[in-house]
């Protein structure tokens, strides 16, 4: 399997099975585009403190996020230069200057450089000082920090676009969603729902940016919410957990009409005119809080900024209110990890607290009834493709609104339950393998 093979499983409307079944696809796609695209690190709240760490895994490798000594964030391959050995292994902690690997204890400097190694007369006349051990912990690649949401991209080829160039008008998203805050500043809040599943992490994806699949997919609870809510008198408020649950009763007209962007490399931005979480945006005082700190102009955009979904392709999606993201992390071809975050906006009304964390335990939570609708679908996608017979269809279908007149020019305006987003995100999957010089290994 070359990168040029990879590419040739995807047509301008359709993709071949292939793309989620088979585990030499998945090694490539790390290499070429996992490792070329900007991905999301952590978040610089994480790690307050000079010594502050995280640990995660970014394109299939073990990287530790670090509050330098100056205040600027490292990463670095969580991997110690002697044998390989992780030199963390918990998801957070601190260091109070050095790094100290648990197996032969070489020690580094919060920088990753080598900064004593235990019984170092033996190394004399070794040439180690010549060696690529000596210079001490690989930086992971480029790192850029944007509104304390940290990115980082291992590969760089010719001609590609940095960062600001790469994400365009998902910096505005940020934006907005960091002045949700009156001081302007995120927080990590909550701790994070990590949720293993079964199936390819672009299954989740394309689900990401499918405003047509909750009519049928959660149906029930739907049905749940409504027969719970029932028909109050007039005037009654409506709890938080209702106006959640509540819109994805919503019809097909309600989702066509929510409205999509599509950018280029692969981004993209569902519910440009509305969404499902729309009608809390604004919870408590938020909004005075807003226009006293950022003014009347700045205070009704970041309140009108309430999107399903906004993609940062390929690993991380936003939303803007209730203030939560998700992160993919790829394990293997049938194996991914989820993400649920959630922030709080420093200085604002507890209310938006609430809402995060009440939205990710309804929504994300591996026990909540819509991610059980989810990922159940997600893991018999998978195993179904994978039994397909002889004579079963190979192909899958993303025709809807793929009209010959829409054209690729990029931004782009459509529908939301247009499946324009989807083929913009394997646009820039195929695009990645084709990258590759020579389109060969």
């Amino acid at each position: 399997m070359t990168p040029r093979d990879a590419a040739a499983l995807v047509q301008p409307a359709q993709l071949h099975r292939d793309i989620y079944l088979n585990p030499k696809v998945f090694a490539l796609e790390q290499r070429h585009l996992w490792a070329a695209a900007w991905l999301f690190v952590g978040h610089d709240s994480q790690v307050p403190q000079a010594g502050d760490f995280i640990t995660t895994h970014l394109a299939g490798q073990p990287v530790l996020m670090l509050r330098q000594a100056d205040g600027g964030i490292a990463v670095l391959l969580n991997r110690c230069a002697h044998k390989g050995a992780p030199l963390a292994t918990a998801p957070a902690g601190h260091v109070d200057r050095y790094l100290r690997c648990p197996y032969h204890g070489w020690t580094y400097r919060l920088d990753g450089t080598l900064a004593g190694i235990p019984v170092k007369a033996g190394y004399e006349g070794s040439g180690f000082e010549s060696c690529p051990a000596s210079n001490g912990l690989a930086a992971y690649g480029e790192v850029a920090v944007h509104r304390g949401f940290v990115f980082a991209r291992a590969a760089l080829r010719e001609g590609a676009a940095g960062f600001a160039e790469s994400m365009g008008e998902l910096l505005g998203a940020l934006d907005l969603l960091a002045d949700r805050s009156p001081e302007s500043r995120l927080q990590i809040a909550g701790g994070v729902l990590r949720t293993e599943f079964r199936a390819n992490w672009k299954i989740y994806l394309e689900n990401i940016n499918d405003a047509f699949h909750p009519i049928t997919t959660h149906a029930s609870v739907s049905e749940a919410a409504t027969a719970v809510w029932g028909t109050p008198p007039p005037q009654t408020p409506v709890p938080l957990a209702m106006r959640q649950l509540l819109p994805f009763t919503a019809g097909y007209t309600f989702f066509e009409q929510m409205g999509a962007r599509l950018l280029p490399h692969g981004h993209s931005l569902l519910g440009t005119r509305h969404s499902i979480h729309t009608s809390y945006a604004d919870l408590g005082d938020h909004g005075a809080a807003l226009r006293a700190a950022h003014g009347d102009e700045r205070a009704a955009q970041v309140l009108a900024f309430a999107p399903q979904n906004v993609v940062f392709y390929p690993s991380m999606a936003l939303k803007g209110a209730p203030q939560v993201m998700r992160v993919l992390r790829p394990l293997a071809h049938d194996r991914t990890v989820l993400e649920a975050w959630a922030f709080q906006p420093v200085g604002a009304p507890p209310e938006l607290l609430q809402s995060a964390l009440l939205y990710n335990r309804q929504v994300f939570s591996p026990m909540s009834m819509l991610a059980h609708d989810d990922l159940h679908l997600f893991e018999r996608i998978q195993a179904s493709l994978a039994a397909g017979s002889p004579r079963g269809n190979p192909w899958v279908s993303l025709h809807r609104g793929a009209r010959e007149a829409a054209g690729d020019e990029l931004p782009r305006d459509v529908s939301g339950i247009d499946e324009a987003a989807l083929r913009n995100q394997y646009r820039a999957w195929r695009e990645a393998m084709l990258a590759v010089p020579g389109g060969d290994e």
